[in-house]
């Protein structure tokens, strides 16, 4: 079967109740996942894909193609996205059956722009027979020991801008709770380098706080160091839902959109800070794609990250 989820780390976690539940109810096939092939050790990591499918394409666009070789999959599965272009592109591998939210006037799972990410491919799994548990997220612990155990890890950076709380607030924190006796740690993927080294640097933690940053921290080295962390504080990222898929105690700044649809699970050791004025759209109240910090996550202050992160349970124990 071909599975199309060509997107980031937190999409590919998102997926992953909806990934098992189609290798549970179809064992005996191929479970072939396109997605970015940065996202190789993330994609072993779940335990449900047999082999990863390179993908390429800017942003959130769909692939232009997919280099599928061999007989057409017994089934396509668009974990992708609603529209035309990713359910296309699956049609373009001539599938004997697709699993796929309806278009207009046809019949199957309808798109509702109101549930979570985990539970809307999970509902539409369901409508097609399959059993799917959104909650049937969690990842086992990383293999690999981490770098930095017990230290509390703060991760700034976020595909967007209007998801990035400003380095000088995630510094503030980091300055408080290095004052508490933690031990501080700043997380970077690709690119995000400058922004960890700026919020390191403004709340005296050195240089030697700054993992990753050059280049993407590999899966195994990211996992351990979020999986054995005293907690995480994040905007709405990868790195949170990692932190979720691992049990990490975490607080999640949110802004343009709601953590109904996005955020981590309320049954776990998580707090989740957001705050729409009362005229705001419930669900989506700014652009999650903005060039400029949300106006909803700039709302979110230093104090009550702080209170947040003091009012976190302690992480379980990992062996």
């Amino acid at each position: 079967m071909a599975v199309l989820r060509a997107l980031g780390l937190g999409d590919l976690l998102t997926a992953v109740p909806a990934l098992r539940a189609l290798r549970a109810a179809l064992p005996g096939h191929e479970l072939v996942l396109a997605a970015p092939e940065r996202l190789a050790d993330a994609v072993r990591a779940i335990g449900a894909v047999d082999r990863l499918l390179p993908t390429h394409a800017a942003g959130r666009d769909v692939p232009a193609g997919l280099p599928w070789t061999g007989p057409p999959p017994d089934l396509a599965v668009d974990l992708h996205g609603c529209g035309p272009p990713s359910r296309l592109l699956l049609a373009g591998l001539r599938p004997r059956r697709m699993f796929v939210f309806a278009p207009a006037g046809a019949p199957g799972p309808r798109w509702r722009a109101d549930e979570h990410e985990r539970e809307r491919w999970c509902r539409m799994l369901r409508w097609y027979g399959l059993h799917a548990d959104p909650g049937d997220l969690s990842l086992p612990p990383p293999a690999e020991a981490s770098p930095v155990p017990g230290a509390v890890v703060l991760h700034p950076g976020a595909d967007a801008a209007a998801r990035r709380w400003p380095a000088e607030r995630f510094a503030a924190v980091g300055r408080a709770l290095a004052a508490d006796g933690h031990r501080v740690v700043v997380v970077a993927g690709r690119g995000e380098g400058p922004l960890a080294r700026r919020v390191a640097e403004y709340a005296g933690l050195g240089p030697g706080a700054v993992t990753g940053g050059a280049q993407d921290l590999s899966f195994g080295r990211l996992a351990a160091v979020v999986a054995h962390a005293r907690c995480v504080v994040a905007g709405d990222s990868g790195v949170a839902h990692l932190a979720s898929a691992l049990g990490t105690p975490s607080v999640v700044l949110f802004g343009p959109v709601a953590p109904r649809l996005w955020g981590p699970p309320r049954n776990g050791p998580h707090r989740v800070l957001w705050h729409p004025a009362p005229s705001d759209d419930p669900l989506r109240p700014g652009d999650a794609h903005g060039r400029v910090p949300d106006a909803r996550l700039l709302r979110v202050s230093v104090p009550e990250v702080l209170a947040a992160v003091r009012s976190l349970p302690e992480p379980k124990v990992r062996h």
